[in-house]
């Protein structure tokens, strides 16, 4: 009896543990158990940032890239600290704090200075004779007043119809605990207040890093995310967000909550990626106070109002072999991950290093030496021409295969039918046998399957 009773347990046990495999098993290679919902993507660029278009992996995984640390910049710019990088067109502008020997936030010798740069490589530092420090003007400091100058945030405002006078905007910290300050400009160096009350308030938060806003395209609001302090696990270091139709009356703040247990966020770095803007890039400062208040830089990313998503927990940029990165305040991005060539983007972090990718390149559902597959969700697009962000080895491929909605591939562009893509390119047309045009299947649902070899996929695009 006692052995039969053994076996019992012991089959029960194998049982549950392989129930629990499976689970975690159908976690990391599934999506939501939402494959159901259509997703009208449109001729949107999508990356492989999160779940979003994955229905099901197979021996291929989501792979977070490692931005690569480019040589010193022979003409650098002032020393980033709280830092926003601008691409204007062909110029790049960079606001950063300095905080010239402040003995506490805010102190009244912190100005906000201004550089500029053709290529985002070789900055200069303008005169711009518009504020006297030690004497002279002869220096490219555009503001000088407390607080204000500790946390100065400008964006590029893209919305429609925005008066010329107000084609840059910023928010900015009055004081600590009092709250942000809206700004305005026509040229990016001349600013002045919307109005002299602070545009967001609350007695909960300090204020008193960088907070970042911008008008979303996607969801035609102003949007703020700043920095809170309660989350779910305790007081740490966390994010909120608020939105606004004028820049000026803003929404009740919405916690987001992003912290996993003891994690420390600093300064969201929250932005509209350049090439699917749709999508928001964030670049925090992970904080460790009991490492000797050391920090990393993380990545997140958020579709609109939704939750941040945490699919990729480790570090994005470490310390470093450098001993001077391993202190507190060592590590933070400025805001805005910019385009320095139609191959390639940069990251800028303190004290002013820059980091890059291939464009597109922050992640990728990635395939080895065994042959790995992707299928999405059902989803409609809108266009002609599909076109891949891909790279494989010499030895690797990447062949696509267009599916009805209930997984049975589609005449003309089966698998078997799909041209092989070799080779490393930020757009590469997809082709099958009877050609590249697939205008017949827009607007109808499909589903898409990707059979990959020694391959990453960054991003796909209708078009």
């Amino acid at each position: 009896m006692k052995s039969c009773e053994w076996l019992r347990n012991t089959v029960s046990a194998l049982g549950l543990a392989v129930t629990i495999a499976l689970s975690i098993t159908s976690s990391l290679d599934a999506a939501d158990p939402v494959t159901s919902q259509v997703l009208d993507i449109g001729s949107r660029r999508e990356l492989f940032v999160d779940k979003f278009l994955i229905d099901r992996l197979a021996n291929a995984t989501l792979k977070l890239h490692e931005p690569q640390l480019a040589s010193p910049m022979a003409e650098s710019a002032n020393n980033l600290e709280y830092g926003t990088i601008i691409k204007d067109g062909d110029l790049f502008r960079l606001y950063t704090r300095d905080a010239r020997r402040s003995k506490f936030d805010g102190d009244v010798t912190e100005v906000t200075r201004y550089c500029e740069s053709r290529d985002g490589i070789v900055w200069t530092k303008p005169k711009l004779g518009l504020v006297e420090i030690d004497g002279n003007k002869d220096n490219n400091v555009i503001l000088h007043e407390p607080w204000v100058c500790h946390n100065f945030s400008p964006f590029l405002d893209s919305r429609s119809g925005t008066k010329p006078k107000e084609r840059f905007k910023a928010l900015s910290g009055v004081h600590k605990g009092g709250g942000l300050v809206a700004f305005m400009s026509e040229d990016g160096i001349k600013w002045t207040r919307l109005q002299e009350a602070p545009v967001i308030t609350s007695i909960d938060f300090a204020f008193d890093s960088q907070n970042v806003s911008f008008w979303s395209a996607a969801e035609q609001l102003y949007v703020c995310y700043f920095r809170t302090w309660k989350t779910p696990h305790g007081e740490l270091r966390s994010i909120s967000r608020t939105t606004s139709q004028d820049f000026v009356h803003w929404t009740e703040p919405v916690a987001l909550h992003p912290n996993f247990p003891g994690e420390h966020l600093y300064t969201s770095q929250t932005h509209p990626y350049f090439r699917a803007p749709h999508i928001y890039i964030a670049l925090p400062t992970r904080f460790h106070p009991g490492r000797g208040e050391s920090t990393d830089i993380l990545f997140m990313s958020t579709r609109g109002s939704a939750p941040y998503d945490r699919t990729f927990r480790e570090a994005f940029i470490r310390p470093g072999l450098d001993l001077a990165r391993w202190g507190n305040r060592s590590n933070y991005a400025a805001l805005n991950v910019v385009p320095t060539s139609p191959a390639e983007m940069s990251i800028y972090t303190t004290p002013f290093r820059r980091f890059v990718l291939r464009t597109d390149g922050f992640a990728s559902v990635h395939a080895g030496v065994d042959s790995g597959e992707l299928l999405t969700r059902p989803l409609r697009f809108e266009g002609k021409e599909f076109v891949v962000n891909y790279a494989t080895s010499a030895g690797g491929s990447l062949r696509v295969e267009i599916q009805e909605e209930s997984g049975i591939p589609i005449p003309g562009f089966s698998l078997a039918e799909s041209r092989n893509l070799v080779g490393d390119a930020i757009e590469q047309k997809v082709s099958w046998a009877k050609g590249s045009d697939v205008s017949l299947l827009s607007g109808k649902s499909v589903r898409l399957r990707f059979v990959m070899l020694e391959a990453d996929l960054f991003a796909i695009q209708f078009r």
